[in-house]
């Protein structure tokens, strides 16, 4: 259920992401992975710069498996800073415990490795990780994840001639750990200098191609907005695009020759080589700010030698555009697949919603600091991880729970900086609305529930929120853990606009939740305590 009004046009984008529901069952296929996980220099926007690298690589090596596999990714940190990596939109069902944030795990220190061990459970489709602290994301270490139907599945598309991941976001000149710097000394870092596409800018972009491809064949690209503020728009000169899946949900088939991407977002496009042998620019483009910026990257007729045409199709302008292509996206309810609903036990528009949660942005400065957060609260990190804390019962001194109101504050106060942890109830429906007021706004109100897509919504793990504007989700919060709601534009992010949820199992049962892996990483005040009882047999 998501449902978007837009009122007037402004600046910024909300992203969001929640992990939720799952039942596990049984061992799968393992798939091993070793990260090598160090600084390096790369020369991008037309300026040497440090770049964290996976194994020499940049982007990071890309994990291909099949939903339920079970993935193993032994890290080791060559870095001189603590580390962490999330997995975008993976819903790690019972298994809070590797979602790889400040709130859930301990960090991996220096000249150290931890290994995560994760499954795509009952998912597929297009995602992708990146290193979660302070200000890392700026600086790479990003990848793709690419999660396929199980064999006897079948899938709404003939299989294409090659699967391609195209990771585009802006990116920064400014070395990361001077963007923290700036964010901690209340500045801003400004609009990004540029655009990259799988790792490159420029030149670099174009020679040599991105792809290479055979004329009368269909491929799949998988588009992911791995920046960190901007909101991009993706299109191929000459040639359209069918969208099949969003963020692990396959749609309706509809034609784009454009896509807008937004930071946080994943989707799959076939694009079928039908036109003249010759080379083709894919290209990105910033949108909503001041100033655009672009890449453009080479798709290549195998045999080609005529270089691609100059006049490169120019961006969608515009809010109102961008409201109306993503209110088309439909999800395809007659597809086999993994999705939360697959044998229609419940019809969206007959769901007992059991709580409203209303979400206002909020912006205010602290000791002359900008800070960022909801409904009064901006978000910090505790020494202790909240997942861990929780667990061994000493929340005391570490955070409390819901000291943020389901509705704003009458009148916007001061923010009050503290670890943001609200509860939801185990295996309820929860409608959240997210408002994004920037200056004034079209207000939200029970009466706009007639306005849902109670239908066929896509089921997806981010959304963006339109300034002025609101924007409407449903939640089922029946995978316990602690799990975390999130701004993906990272310097609202690392400046406080995210919050966790706690959802607890009353069965303490191993059906509902794993208990601490054996090899988590302890800090904070549950170093040296004993573990807790276990978690009951299902």
């Amino acid at each position: 259920m998501t449902t978007t009004r837009m009122a007037a046009a402004a600046a910024g984008v909300l992203l969001v992401a929640v992990a939720v529901a799952g039942v596990a069952r049984g061992e799968d296929p393992y798939v091993f992975f070793e990260w090598k996980v160090t600084y390096g220099t790369k020369t991008l926007l037309d300026a040497p710069q440090k770049v964290i690298l996976i194994n020499g690589e940049f982007p990071g090596p890309r994990i291909n498996c099949s939903s339920n596999n079970n993935i193993v990714v032994n890290v080791f940190n060559q870095l001189d800073e603590p580390l962490l990596f999330t997995w975008n939109g993976m819903q790690h069902r019972k298994n809070s415990w590797q979602d790889g944030l400040a709130g859930t795990q301990c960090p991996i220190a220096p000249g150290t490795n931890y290994t995560y061990k994760w499954q795509p459970k009952d998912q597929i489709g297009s995602f992708f990780y990146f290193p979660s602290l302070g200000m890392h994301r700026a600086a790479g270490g990003y990848g793709g994840i690419s999660v396929v139907s199980r064999l006897l599945i079948p899938v709404p598309f003939d299989p294409p001639a090659d699967d391609h991941m195209v990771l585009i976001g802006d990116w920064y000149t400014k070395d990361h750990a001077a963007m923290a710097k700036m964010l901690d000394a209340g500045k801003s870092f400004g609009r990004p200098h540029g655009v990259v596409i799988n790792g490159k800018s420029g030149k670099a972009a174009a020679d040599p191609p991105m792809f290479t491809v055979e004329a009368g064949k269909t491929y799949r690209l998988r588009v992911c907005n791995v920046g960190i503020k901007a909101s991009l728009n993706f299109r191929i000169q000459g040639h359209d695009m069918k969208l099949v899946e969003m963020e692990g949900s396959h749609t309706v088939q509809d034609m784009y020759d454009s896509l807008d991407v937004h930071v946080g977002h994943c989707l799959s496009v076939l694009v079928d080589a039908d036109q003249k042998p010759g080379d083709y620019y894919a290209v990105a483009s910033t949108r909503f700010i001041h100033e655009a910026k672009s890449v453009s990257a080479v798709i290549r007729y195998a045999g080609s030698s005529t270089p691609p045409s100059p006049a490169v199709p120019e961006p969608p302008a515009g809010w109102a555009w961008s409201i109306n292509q993503w209110r088309s996206f439909r999800w395809n309810l007659t597809a086999s697949a993994a999705r939360p609903n697959p044998q229609g036990s419940y019809h969206y528009g007959q769901i007992n919603i059991t709580r409203t949660i209303r979400l206002m942005v909020s912006r205010g400065h602290i000791d002359g600091k900008l800070k960022y957060g909801f409904n009064g609260v901006s978000h910090v990190d505790a020494e202790t991880p909240l997942k861990l804390a929780e667990y061994f019962n000493v929340t005391d001194g570490v955070f409390r729970y819901n000291q943020m109101t389901d509705v704003p504050p009458a009148v916007n106060g001061p923010l009050h900086v503290v670890p943001n942890v609200i509860t939801a109830e185990f295996r309820t429906f929860i409608e959240i609305i997210f408002e994004n007021p920037e200056k004034s706004m079209d207000s939200w109100s029970a009466e706009e529930r007639k306005t849902y897509n109670l239908l066929d919504g896509v089921s997806r793990h981010s959304v963006q929120v339109y300034p002025r504007s609101w924007t409407a989700i449903m939640l089922t919060f029946d995978n316990a853990g602690m799990w975390n709601v999130r701004s993906n534009i990272w310097e609202r992010h690392y400046l406080g606009e995210q919050l966790y949820i706690s959802v607890v199992s009353p069965a303490r049962s191993l059906r509902d939740e794993y208990n601490m892996p054996e090899n988590a990483l302890r800090c904070g005040k549950v170093v040296g305590l004993p573990l807790p009882p276990s978690y009951l047999p299902a």
